[in-house]
């Protein structure tokens, strides 16, 4: 059990990154979601001891994460969002170079994890290929084999498939479904389909704060019989932001299709729709960034 306690980090321009996050994250696959800027890099930082937070605690079972970090490094694997490879070194040696500064100097050792991680990853075939060479998406499969170094216990993945085709994103989610079946696996994300398919437990963060958390199906919930849909006019759309609580728009064959948020019918065009987490995800970034801006001095002021 991973357990997050009132965390909260100040970077030194005064930016307020986490805001006072509490977190229970049991073994399994569990999904961060939240938009861009909303802390969820600052926070897997946090958790995997390479920034320590300007407030709160961090346990991770019997260690305290802030203050023994070189503990929790131990049992950590983490592919970060930006995964940097040496040039020209081929994927086997690049992996046997983990492993080694991971702990694994026997050579029979480090040969038998390197193999069966390559194998397991689906690049033995391309061992002696250059990373830096590769794919996205064999890029990110490369990154999951170096966070496995070890046997792990905490298994951190940011962002792990913006910008892969939707063969490799199946692949790489199928790969972290089997991982996540023994060890504690956090995917930080802003796809609500990567969370829905594959994570049993979740929490929503936006602006630094975590609004929302337990598992997708029953917070989903919340919103039957609360969602609605209409097409309008392309050129509509920001006049029904003003009369309505739009929570997500999208162009289908040429026309605006919106959903709307509300308890009834906002009118005779509206029709019903089984609310989704991309629904329920939208609507809280949305009166998240509505309360932002209602409680800023330029809105109090108006």
């Amino acid at each position: 059990m991973l357990e997050l306690s009132q965390l909260s980090h100040r970077y030194a321009n005064g930016t307020q990154a986490l805001d006072g996050v509490d977190l229970h994250i049991p073994k399994g696959m569990f999904g961060l979601l939240g938009p861009n800027g909303a802390g969820k890099s600052t926070l897997m930082r946090c958790i995997a001891s390479l920034q320590t937070p300007s407030e709160g605690s961090i346990r991770f079972g019997d260690i305290d994460v802030v203050r023994e970090p070189e503990k929790l490094r131990q049992v950590l694997g983490y592919l970060p969002q930006d995964f940097g490879v040496y040039p020209r070194i081929s994927a086997y040696d690049l992996l046997d170079h983990l492993a080694v500064l991971k702990g694994i100097t026997g050579r029979g050792a480090r040969k038998d994890t390197v193999e069966s991680l390559l194998a397991k990853v689906n690049l033995w075939d391309v061992r002696k290929k250059a990373v830096a060479g590769f794919s996205g998406g064999m890029r990110q499969r490369f990154g999951i084999a170096q966070a496995l170094i070890g046997n792990p216990k905490l298994i951190i993945v940011d962002e792990p498939t913006a910008g892969l085709d939707p063969e490799e994103r199946n692949r790489f989610n199928n790969l972290l479904v089997e991982i996540g079946e023994q060890v504690v696996v956090i995917l930080s994300t802003h796809i609500v389909d990567d969370v829905s398919d594959l994570c049993p437990q979740m929490a929503i963060i936006v602006g630094g704060r975590v609004l929302l958390q337990g598992a997708p199906e029953a917070l989903v919930q919340s919103l039957q019989g609360r969602v609605w849909r209409r097409d309008i006019a392309t050129g509509a759309l920001e006049e029904f932001r003003q009369h309505h609580s739009v929570i997500a728009n999208r162009l289908r064959a040429g026309q605006t299709v919106i959903h709307v948020l509300a308890d009834s019918a906002p009118d005779a065009q509206f029709t019903p729709v089984t609310g989704s987490l991309e629904d329920l995800y939208f609507s809280i970034v949305v009166g998240a960034r509505q309360a932002a801006g209602a409680a800023s001095p330029a809105a109090a002021q108006a």
